[in-house]
């Protein structure tokens, strides 16, 4: 067998979370997913707050985020530090996309944004179970992955707007104006995942990286 067959075979269907950190062998591993799920909502805040100019609306990082760190630690600790992160914004930290401005706490969370900040959840679930599937190791795989993670933040969230405003302007002001930028985060997570999984067959296969 290759040394790279050897590495491939070695990581399994981990996550890069558990590659990079391994969890020791007799040990629950709470110190290490409570430093994870604390570094990965700090990244989120980071994405949320960052907004790059783009058309036809400013794009954050957000979606990206959160899908990410779903492939990346896996379902139930992405989804947890997802939780993490909503539990922040509810006791009124300025977490959220646009807060103080519009508002803390659970008046925001209860606001238009509502059911895509639940569909994160349930997004980065879906993206870390099919990680754990290899999806996040193949381009095509990880575009398909991304896409069905933003589909579940697109249908939660436009199903709590759409109460709201109506279904029409849900479509018109939660969906439309986003397309394009999630299109880019789509490419490039293909691009940065499976880039990092070869990086990491190359380095475990090769004792002098």
């Amino acid at each position: 067998m290759t040394a790279q067959a050897t590495s491939q075979s070695t990581v399994g269907h981990s996550t890069l979370a558990g590659v990079l950190w391994p969890m020791q062998a007799g040990s629950s591993g709470l110190v290490r997913n409570g430093m994870l799920a604390v570094l990965g909502s700090l990244l989120l805040i980071a994405a949320a707050k960052v907004q790059v100019p783009f058309w036809p609306v400013p794009m954050t990082m957000q979606t990206f985020a959160v899908l990410v760190i779903g492939m990346t630690f896996g379902p139930r600790l992405g989804a947890a530090t997802v939780l993490l992160y909503l539990v922040q914004g509810a006791v009124g930290l300025p977490v959220f996309a646009g807060t103080p401005a519009k508002g803390i706490g659970i008046a925001y969370m209860v606001g238009p944004t509502g059911g895509y900040l639940i569909g994160f959840v349930a997004a980065a679930y879906l993206a870390g179970r099919l990680a754990m599937r290899g999806w996040d190791r193949k381009p095509l795989l990880t575009a398909l992955a991304m896409v069905l993670g933003m589909a579940v933040i697109y249908v939660l969230g436009v199903a709590w707007l759409s109460t709201l405003i109506g279904v029409a302007k849900a479509l018109q002001f939660g969906v439309v104006p986003f397309l394009l930028a999630d299109g880019l985060k789509i490419v490039l997570a293909m691009v940065l995942l499976p880039l990092a999984w070869r990086g990491m067959v190359r380095v475990s296969g090769d004792g002098h990286e």
